[in-house]
């Protein structure tokens, strides 16, 4: 039995939820109780989910025990969606963009349940999200970029033209010392290497369009793929060979 089934069946032999879960919530430090945060998701409500998210960043500052709640309220929110109630999906959208990072990791989370229920229907939502703000794009592309959803070549496919505006639209936009250009930038120095993972034909000749553009943001993303213990495993001639390259420019 997993560690998320035994928390789900703990939590509904109990009443009231809301001290265990701060108790076991591991906050304060640097990793929340994840597998506790899905069990709630699965074992709760959408009343609950809704509560829990009643803890804006004043009252459950980024950190504290109490963040655990709106972090499995909008995980929660993920399970709601992926049965079904897709008036959801603009809810999280607004969440996508709060000042507390584990409350946007958790959004895309909730993504992920999504699109294990329905990966189209998760594509044409991110493919409007990818248009957003840079912690819209995050999430977008986060969500999209989990080993678990790229079975299909045509969502692969997808998925890596996605990333592939996105990071052509670097070289247009602005506001690159903003938070949510951190962790768009963040994202994308990741996400490629489980795009290209997934499908490395498809993904390698698209990555490398990149490998010659000068931009510095762009440069940190291209190397940052090419160091993911995915892709060496994968493409490790491929990779080391281009890591070479460069090294050539410093």
């Amino acid at each position: 039995m997993k560690k998320s089934d035994i928390y789900r069946e703990k939590l509904l032999s109990m009443e009231n939820w809301d001290e265990y879960l701060l108790d076991e919530s591991c906050l304060p430090g640097p990793r929340a109780n994840i597998e506790l945060a899905q069990a709630v998701a699965e074992a709760g409500d959408l009343s609950r989910f809704r509560r829990y998210l009643e803890y804006g960043s004043e009252a459950a500052p980024y950190g504290s025990a109490l963040e655990f709640l709106p972090f499995c309220g909008v995980i929660g929110l993920g399970k709601v969606l992926a049965e079904g109630n897709l008036e959801l999906i603009e809810e999280l959208r607004v969440h996508a963009s709060d000042t507390r990072w584990r409350i946007r990791e958790g959004v895309a989370m909730a993504l992920q349940r999504f699109g294990y229920a329905d990966i189209n229907c998760l594509l044409n939502e991110m493919a409007s999200w990818s248009h957003g703000n840079h912690f819209e794009r995050r999430a977008a592309i986060a969500a999209l970029c989990e080993p678990g959803l790229l079975g299909d070549p045509g969502i692969i496919v997808q998925v890596l033209d996605l990333l592939n505006r996105i990071t052509g639209e670097i070289l247009d936009g602005d506001h690159r010392k903003s938070e949510g250009f951190s962790a768009l930038r963040k994202a994308l120095g990741y996400c490629w290497s489980i795009a290209v993972a997934a499908d490395p034909e498809a993904g390698k000749s698209l990555m490398e369009k990149w490998f010659s553009c000068k931009d510095k943001d762009i440069r940190w993303i291209m190397k940052e793929n090419l160091n993911k213990n995915r892709i060496r495993k994968i493409e490790g001639i491929w990779a080391e060979h281009w890591i070479e390259e460069f090294s050539k420019d410093r």
